[in-house]
């Protein structure tokens, strides 16, 4: 049986060798379920595994707010005119001339 010594190294290994191994995303499953696991623990008996559900879902959003953001902002630069300035050179337009001189 584990003590409680062992569980911790064991929890704080895992929490660190994931950012190491996994790709460099935010958040995940994976990580928010350890961190939430470990959290849980510590908040009493029974909580681990309701805290790794509730840190897999949050890693989870986290992961796909950050895909969303990433999107967006391939999408703007996308759209944007080869100039690299939206409207130009970034001079603003001279004013209409109407023929006579004042």
């Amino acid at each position: 049986m584990f003590s409680r010594l062992t569980a911790l190294a064991l929890a704080t290994t895992a929490a660190l060798a994931l950012p190491v191994a996994a790709h460099a995303e935010p958040g995940g499953c994976v990580k928010g379920a350890v961190a939430g696991g470990v959290a849980g623990h510590f908040v009493g008996s029974g909580h681990g595994k309701g805290g790794a559900a509730a840190g897999c879902a949050a890693g989870m959003v986290r992961r796909h707010n950050a895909r969303k953001a990433e999107r967006e902002g391939a999408a703007q630069q996308n759209q944007q005119p080869e100039g690299g300035q939206p409207g130009g050179n970034g001079a603003p337009p001279p004013p209409p001339t109407n023929g006579s001189s004042e």
